[in-house]
């Protein structure tokens, strides 16, 4: 099975297929061994952890779950969403992911943004698809 540029878990490559393929590729640098092992999330970021993670697993070591700060495990809980962001440095606000997901956006969907400047709130308001 061939490494996909990470297009699913599935295309990440495990146990020892995953250490013939680093092996063979270890004249390369990092990222080019993490991604040519499918190591690549769907925005295209190498996911170094994920690889490591994997790398480790298949040389036989055990790997303890993590805990998080509150205490809780964080087996297959990723980030979790608590609907907050901030204005980065450099003026651009971030909506992220977990929100565009929740409400079934695609990429390269169109909006108008509108402001309301008496409550200040923010609206996105879909533009139709324009066709070719």
């Amino acid at each position: 099975m061939a490494a996909r540029n990470g297009d699913s878990p599935a295309d990440m490559l495990e146990g020892k297929p995953l250490l013939d393929r680093a092996r063979a590729l270890s004249n390369r640098p990092e990222d080019e061994i993490a991604r040519g092992c499918g190591y690549v999330g769907p925005s295209g970021r190498v996911l170094k952890k994920s690889f490591y993670r994997a790398l480790v697993a298949a040389k036989g070591y055990a790997i303890p779950s993590s805990v998080s700060r509150s205490g809780n495990s964080g087996q297959g809980k990723g980030r979790q969403a608590d609907f907050r962001t901030r204005v980065h440095g450099n003026g651009n606000l971030l909506i992220g992911q977990a929100y565009t997901r929740r409400l079934g956006l695609e990429p390269g969907q169109e909006f108008r943004i509108e402001i309301h400047q008496d409550n200040g709130s923010i609206s996105l308001l879909p533009l139709e698809p324009v066709d070719p």
